[in-house]
This record gives structure tokens, C-alpha cells and sequence, in this order.
């Protein structure tokens, strides 16, 4: 009697570990499906306003939902490649999104690779009717020039950066390893008085382009580090990412919640603690 009575609370005790480990993947999936989902920084092109190694979760409240909200869960070591389309792509063709809203001119936004599915994140620029050039490195919006406004450099170490080992580029020529890489920093203000910085770095071939008109329904994204981003001046045809559509937005970018300079997380000597919590402009 005494070996079946272990026997049952053996079962009793793996019953209960499994319905606790079950509830608490459905409440985690809730969690990133529905409110927000967490995103590394893994390149520069959104300095020096994210850095790689920022982490941050995506609130995707703040422009309702389409199939780009459901989760997609990509480990190139182990060969696990499951994208949105995977979980929801029944409602991909929906135009609309649930409870949407706009995102608006300067936000942050994490929105799906219109080819491949990768998330990306930017800052918006152009909205639906605008017309969008670039001419000398200088942005232009519905044919006027926004203001920009010099402010010094952005200086950083030449090394290796973040788990992809990126370099930076940098304005003040080639610099060796241990050097100090500098960038012309600007604050842009966009005509409707969201104000950020961006970098520089010399004429690069997204510097001058042609007018872009942004049909309806789609959006212009670039990213703050000018002349390091793969952004809508770029077409798709040429790995760039052209127009989004608003069904591809995934969410929004509010505030760091940690920091990490170095290639793994858990190099705690390499953690920004002054990053930690960091309101996003």
C-alpha cells in the first residue's frame, strides 16, 4: 500500500508540473502575442538613439493588430526558422488591423521585412501621401527641407560589437582597433516638431536619391545612422526594404530596458547601467 500511495503522489506531483509549465506557456505567449515582445538590438543602424546590445520590449498596443503581432521564433544555431506567417498567416491578406491606429511621423517601430520576415526596427519618416528625397545627405519632406542643427560628434571605440562582431564605420577615415571612431551627430526635427539625433559619416549612395511618393496604406522608414542603414531608400529588389505596409507593423519602441556593450549578455562588466530604463526620443 505504501509503494502505491508513492506511486500516486509521483503522478500526482508530475500532473500538477505539467499543468503549472503549461499555464505559464500560455500565459508567456499571451504576453508577447498581445502586449509585448522583446527585441535585441543586433546592428547600428539606429545610432546613437539604440545601440546594439539595447534590449527593449515592443508595444504592440500602440497600432493594434495584424498577423505581423503573432510571435516568430528564429535560432540560426539550431535551425529553427518559424515566422508570423507561420502562426497566422490565414489573416495575412487583412489589409485592416484590429483596434489599429496610425503609428506617427518619428516614432520608433519594429515592423516585418516585407520579403523575409525578419523584424526590423526604424524610425518612421514618410506617411501615406507624403513625398520623400534625400539630396546631399539633407532630408526632404513634401519638397522642403527638414531642420537639422549640428551638435558635435559621436565617438566610439573601433571593435567588434554585439554577437554578430559588426564594426563601426566612421567619419574620421579608417581607424585600427582601440581607436576612437567618431560620427558627425545632427538633431533632425521633423515638420511635426519630433526632434532626434542622427549620424553621419560621409556620401554614401542613399545620400541623393529620387522622390519617393508613399502610397496609401504603406509607410517610409530610415534608420538615425544615416549612412549604416538598410532602410526604404533601398528597393526590395536590391535586399532593401522600400514601402511597409501597415500590415507588417508590428509595434512600438518606447524605452530601453537594458543595455549590454559586449558579445554576450552575461558579461555583466560590459553592462550599461546608465541605458537601464532609458526613455526612447
Amino acid at each position: 500500500m505504501a509503494e502505491k500511495a508513492e506511486d500516486t503522489g509521483v503522478i500526482a506531483w508530475l500532473v500538477e508540473t505539467v499543468k503549472t509549465v503549461f499555464w505559464a506557456l500560455v500565459i508567456a505567449g499571451i504576453f508577447r502575442t498581445v502586449l509585448f515582445q522583446p527585441f535585441w538590438i543586433p546592428s547600428g543602424s539606429m545610432k546613437d538613439t539604440l545601440l546594439i546590445g539595447d534590449f527593449l520590449f515592443v508595444n504592440k498596443m500602440a497600432y493594434g493588430y495584424s498577423y505581423a503581432s503573432c510571435p516568430s521564433i528564429r535560432i540560426a544555431r539550431l535551425g529553427v526558422d518559424i515566422g508570423a506567417d507561420d502562426f497566422c498567416g490565414f489573416i495575412e491578406d487583412r489589409e485592416e488591423r484590429f483596434f489599429g491606429a496610425d503609428p506617427e511621423r518619428g516614432d520608433i517601430v519594429v515592423f516585418r521585412h516585407p520579403v523575409d520576415g525578419r523584424d526590423f526596427i526604424k524610425r518612421l519618416i514618410g506617411v501615406p501621401g507624403d513625398r520623400i528625397q534625400m539630396q546631399d545627405g539633407l532630408l526632404y519632406i513634401n519638397d522642403a527641407p527638414v531642420q537639422v542643427a549640428p551638435v558635435g560628434t559621436f565617438d566610439e571605440v573601433w571593435e567588434r560589437q554585439g554577437p554578430l562582431g559588426n564594426t563601426p564605420s566612421c567619419s574620421n577615415g579608417p581607424v585600427g582597433p582601440g581607436s576612437i571612431c567618431q560620427k558627425e551627430r545632427f538633431i533632425e526635427t521633423l515638420p511635426n516638431g519630433v526632434s532626434h539625433a542622427i549620424l553621419n559619416v560621409g556620401d554614401r549612395p542613399g545620400d541623393n536619391t529620387g522622390v519617393f511618393t508613399v502610397p496609401e496604406g504603406q509607410f517610409f522608414f530610415m534608420g538615425d545612422n544615416r549612412d549604416n542603414s538598410v532602410d526604404s531608400r533601398f528597393l526590395q529588389a536590391n535586399r532593401g526594404v522600400g514601402f511597409v505596409e501597415r500590415k507588417d507593423i508590428v509595434g512600438r519602441a518606447d524605452r530601453v530596458m537594458f543595455s549590454s556593450a559586449g558579445r554576450s549578455m552575461f558579461a555583466f562588466w560590459t553592462w550599461r547601467s546608465d541605458r537601464f530604463f532609458k526613455a526612447l526620443d
